[in-house]
C-alpha cells in the first residue's frame, strides 16, 4: 500500500494499492450518514465494497451525465435521504462520477465532505486528486464547477483490471501528460523500462504508475490549490485543444467520438507542434512527445473531419482564456501560458493533427 499526502489546508492522503478499498469502512466510520454516488455498472462490480453505506445513488454514463440537471437530482436525493452538513458523499467511479458527485457535495449545504474512490486509470492518476469539480454546458466542458478538496482518495488499482481496453487507453492519455511535464523524469524511466507491463496492466507496475503520477499532481496542487499562482496551470498541457475536440466530436457524425484521454493525447501533439512553430522548443521535443504518445498506443491525429473554426470557437470559451486563445505550452521556462499565437503557428499545429 502506498500513501501520498496532498499538502493543502487541510491535508489529505491518497491511498494506493490493490486492496485500498478495504480501508473505506474505517475511513467512513466517523460519519453519521454516508451516500455513495456511482453508476449501475460500477455498482455491479464493486457494490460489496460499499457495505455499511447509508444508501446509494446512481447516475448516468458519459459526459452528457455531467450536467446541471444531474446536480439537481443528486442534491434533491441528498435532501430526501436526510443528509446533513456533517455527513459525507463517496464518489465511486471514473472522472464523470468524481467530477459530478464532487460538485454536488461542494454546493449541498454549502459544502459537505467528499471521499473520492476512483475506479478508472484516468481518475486515479488525475481527476480524483486536487479538488477540481465541475459539470458541462452545451457550450463547453467543465464550465460550471468549484474547487472542493476531498477528505481522502482511495485508489484501488485492482479495479483497473475491469476496464474495457478503450477506457484504460483513455487513462494513458493523462499518463502521457505527466510523463512529458518537467517533473515527469521518473515516469519516463518507468515507461521506458516497463512499457509492456503497463500496456498489459501488470498488477505490480500499476501501483507504481499510479503512485508516481499522484506524486506529481499532489506537488503541483499543493503549490497552487486553486490555480491562482500560475503553477497548477501546467496540468492543462494539451487540454485546450483536447476540450475543444471533445466538445466538437460530440456534435458531429464526421469525427469519431473521442474519450478525454484520447483527446488529450492529440492535444499534446498539437501543443508541442505549436510550441515548435513559435520557436519555444526544438524538433527533439516534438519527437519526444510523439514517441511517448504513439508508444502508449494513443492517437496522434484527429480521426475524422472536424471544422477548424468550430474548434477555435470552443477554445475561445475555455476556462483559461483571457478573451482570445490561451494555451499551456512547453518552452525554455517549462510549461507556461501563451495567449493568442499568430496564425502561421496555428496553421502548423492544426495541420500536424490532421485539421485543415
Amino acid at each position: 500500500m502506498r500513501r501520498v499526502a496532498v499538502r493543502v489546508d487541510p491535508p489529505y492522503d491518497v491511498t494506493i494499492g490493490a486492496a485500498a478499498l478495504d480501508e473505506l469502512p474505517t475511513l467512513l466510520g466517523r460519519y453519521r450518514r454516508v451516500v455513495a454516488v456511482t453508476q449501475p455498472r460500477i455498482h455491479e462490480l464493486f457494490g460489496t465494497a460499499l457495505d455499511g453505506i447509508s444508501w446509494i445513488e446512481t447516475m448516468g454514463d458519459g459526459e452528457s451525465a455531467k450536467s446541471l440537471s444531474t446536480i439537481e437530482s443528486l442534491c434533491r436525493a441528498f435532501a430526501t435521504g436526510g443528509l446533513l452538513r456533517g455527513d459525507a458523499v463517496v464518489a465511486v467511479g471514473g472522472g464523470v462520477v468524481g467530477d459530478t458527485a464532487g460538485f454536488a457535495a461542494s454546493v449541498y449545504h454549502r459544502g459537505i465532505d467528499v471521499v473520492q474512490v476512483p475506479t478508472t486509470l484516468l481518475a486515479q492518476v488525475d481527476s480524483a486528486i486536487g479538488g477540481k469539480t465541475a459539470v458541462n454546458l452545451p457550450e463547453g466542458k467543465n464550465l460550471v464547477g468549484a474547487f472542493h478538496q476531498p477528505v481522502a482518495v482511495i485508489s484501488d488499482t485492482a479495479t483497473l483490471a475491469t476496464l474495457p481496453d478503450a477506457e484504460y487507453r483513455c487513462g494513458l492519455g493523462e499518463v502521457a501528460k505527466y510523463a512529458l511535464m518537467p517533473e515527469g523524469t521518473a515516469l519516463i524511466d518507468l515507461l521506458r523500462l516497463d512499457l509492456d507491463r503497463v500496456l498489459e496492466r501488470d498488477a505490480g507496475v500499476l501501483a507504481d504508475l499510479v503512485a508516481v503520477c499522484t506524486e506529481i499532481k499532489a506537488a503541483v496542487v499543493a503549490a497552487d490549490p486553486q490555480e491562482r499562482a500560475g503553477v497548477r496551470v501546467a496540468l492543462n498541457f494539451g487540454h485546450t485543444f483536447a476540450h475543444a475536440l471533445e466538445t466538437s466530436s460530440s456534435r458531429t457524425n464526421d469525427v469519431q467520438r473521442l474519450a478525454h484521454g484520447e483527446a488529450v493525447a492529440i492535444g499534446l501533439i498539437f501543443d508541442v507542434r505549436l510550441a515548435h512553430a513559435l520557436e519555444r522548443v526544438g524538433i527533439d521535443a516534438v519527437d519526444r512527445v510523439h514517441g511517448v504518445v504513439a508508444g502508449l498506443g494513443l492517437p496522434v491525429a484527429v480521426p475524422g473531419d472536424v471544422g477548424r473554426e468550430e474548434l477555435l470557437a470552443v477554445m475561445r470559451r475555455d476556462k483559461k482564456a483571457a478573451g482570445g486563445l490561451t494555451f499551456v505550452l512547453p518552452g525554455p521556462d517549462g510549461l507556461t501560458v501563451v495567449d493568442d499565437p499568430p496564425a502561421h503557428a496555428l496553421d502548423i499545429a492544426f495541420g500536424s493533427v490532421g485539421v485543415s
